[in-house]
């Protein structure tokens, strides 16, 4: 009867906690029994002995919140390259540039052309941008295998590109500055390259009805979708480390050398002058302020934001089940 009761008064202080349904199990009864001076090892021992109830135990507990997988889960993560990634590779690197090189410059002298002309005006970009949409859709559909997507599933991604989106449109008044790569690279780590992808593409295509569509949006789609797979592809793969000061150096660079890298080229495709190497070395030069001031924004969005950001999609994506 003594046990019984000492059971209800540690139920009701457990479920009694403000955080509830944000913590783990383990860190809970921490906060309760443990006295503050305890270490983290203290806590992995608790972790084990709850192995076998429910998934309490699937959740291995680390001072770097990042590592909460299993280990299951990370040897699923590194597997090898699936049909949707080589699917994708191909879409990134082969069809999407050849979409932008022949909506911008083919069509301009072929006799299809015209009928685009036509149709869209002085606007074919909007065609364009419709085809990338396309193309970033295929793979993360792929995802599923034969099973339909949950409505929670599109719901997290969705609202990862509006606060990306937000997020822009927040920082307006400082050109460059933007947490838009920092929340495409943590969408790819949590959900995979092929989310990644979906979130960076649609994220531009969203935010620009706010600053603005033109021939620059398929080219910010390109770029960013990349980054998004990218991201995603190296995480899977062991390559890129979620520890916080390593994720932020890599968000500046593929910032400068993957966007600045692709954005600044497509400025001189764009323009009225012919393409030329010094042409191009300019371009670079006097984009380096810009991208300096691009990456410098994500290595802090990252430093800040990316810590609880992971926890909370890494919980909601074991509780729920998504895109696994």
């Amino acid at each position: 009867m003594a046990d019984w009761k000492s059971s209800q008064e540690f139920l009701k202080e457990f479920y009694a906690s403000p955080i509830v349904n944000e913590d783990t199990i383990s860190a809970k009864i921490k906060r309760i029994f443990l006295p503050k001076s305890r270490k983290a090892s203290a806590l992995k021992e608790l972790a084990g002995d709850l192995s076998g109830e429910g998934r309490a135990g699937d959740v291995i507990l680390d001072n770097d919140m990042f590592e909460m997988d299993t280990e299951n889960w990370k040897k699923q993560e590194k597997r090898r390259l699936s049909v949707r990634t080589r699917v994708s590779l191909f879409l990134l690197l082969v069809a999407i540039p050849l979409t932008i090189a022949v909506g911008f410059y083919v069509m301009d002298v072929a006799a299809v052309g015209t009928v685009f002309e036509k149709i869209f005006g002085p606007r074919k970009y909007y065609f364009i941008s419709l085809v990338i949409i396309i193309y970033s859709l295929l793979p993360f559909f792929m995802v599923f295998e034969g099973r339909k997507p949950q409505v929670r599933e599109l719901v997290v991604l969705a609202t990862m590109v509006a606060l990306a989106t937000a997020g822009r449109a927040a920082f307006f008044m400082i050109p460059s500055f933007k947490p838009i790569i920092a929340i495409v690279i943590i969408s790819a780590i949590a959900f995979g390259g092929e989310a990644g992808f979906l979130v960076g593409a649609m994220t531009m295509v969203v935010s620009n009805f706010l600053f603005g569509q033109g021939p620059w949006t398929p080219w910010q789609m390109f770029a960013m979708g990349f980054i998004g797979f990218l991201s995603g592809i190296l995480y899977r793969i062991g390559l890129l480390p979620t520890k916080r000061l390593s994720l932020c150096i890599y968000g500046f660079l593929v910032t400068v050398f993957i966007y600045g890298g692709i954005m600044n080229p497509a400025a001189l495709f764009m323009s009225v002058y012919d393409f030329t190497w010094e042409g191009l070395l300019a371009i670079y030069i006097s984009g380096i302020p810009v991208d300096l001031v691009h990456a410098s924004s994500t290595f802090i969005f990252l430093w800040i934001g990316a810590k609880p950001l992971l926890e909370k999609l890494q919980r909601i994506k074991i509780k729920y089940d998504l895109m696994r």
